[in-house]
């Protein structure tokens, strides 16, 4: 990929996201078993900078794996090595419980969310770093996004002075968002979110936050548009996509401390 001079007030990454794969996408990085979880890992591996994605509760999906690249490969400036834990161990919603309009589905998922909160794996991840910094030790610093049920971990994690390992983190479209919250988060802290995320609790959320933040609503998107349910074969739903990746490279450039 040619690189592209910085324009319009947008650094160098936001220029060079690469174009996305609507359909077929062949992923750039691999899997590998750490902290006992199956990781997707991509990025440079003399990277100084690690991130770590917490998808939503669809799993590893085409869509997200693509997203994981984008942010790995496309800086050429800044180096970042992506991991993708499994916190679900291989039991991710099955797409067809969705949407959960019979009382059959309304139960499977119910019982599916009280086995998997975000609570816990945010308890979990501070640990799971402390592996993956040890068998990284090139990694100077770490950053956090998540997605939908992810964006919730994201939030709770950063909040937590005593134990937050994190440096930057980024929350997309998130799910459970809570103003209250905003108050106690620590780090540089981005929030991108869909037309169906309460305009009114994401204002609130973006008055409260006392770090340097960048909130914005993709307004004729809906919940998960950069991740499992994008519809990237939609030409409007493939190019907000794209934007909203561009929009977290750019803010990883310009506020990771």
């Amino acid at each position: 990929m040619s690189s592209m001079p910085a324009t319009h007030g947008h650094s160098q990454a936001c220029c060079n996201v690469p174009p996305v794969v609507s359909d077929g996408y062949v992923p750039k990085g691999s899997y590998a078993q750490l902290g006992g979880k199956k990781t997707y890992v991509t990025g440079p591996a003399d990277a100084s900078k690690g991130l770590i994605s917490i998808f939503d509760i669809f799993g590893f999906f085409p869509q997200t794996i693509q997203g994981a690249d984008i942010l790995a490969t496309s800086d050429s400036q800044q180096k970042y090595k992506l991991f993708m834990p499994d916190w679900f161990d291989g039991k991710p919603v099955p797409v067809e419980w969705y949407p959960p309009d019979t009382e059959e589905k309304q139960k499977k998922l119910g019982e599916w969310f009280g086995k998997n909160s975000p609570a816990d794996v945010a308890v979990a991840l501070v640990d799971f770093v402390k592996t993956l910094q040890a068998e990284n030790p090139s990694i100077e610093s770490w950053g956090l996004i998540g997605y939908c049920w992810g964006g919730k971990v994201v939030e709770l994690v950063t909040s937590q002075a005593s134990t937050n390992p994190f440096s930057i983190a980024a929350a997309c479209h998130p799910a459970m968002v809570d103003p209250a919250g905003a108050e106690n988060v620590l780090v540089p802290y981005a929030l991108l979110a869909s037309m169906e995320e309460p305009a009114d609790t994401i204002k609130e959320f973006e008055s409260k936050l006392k770090v340097p933040h960048h909130v914005e609503t993709f307004s004729d998107q809906l919940h998960g548009f950069m991740a499992a349910r994008a519809e990237l074969s939609d030409p409007r739903i493939k190019a907000e996509y794209a934007r909203a990746y561009q929009v977290l490279l750019d803010f990883f450039a310009q506020k990771w401390p």
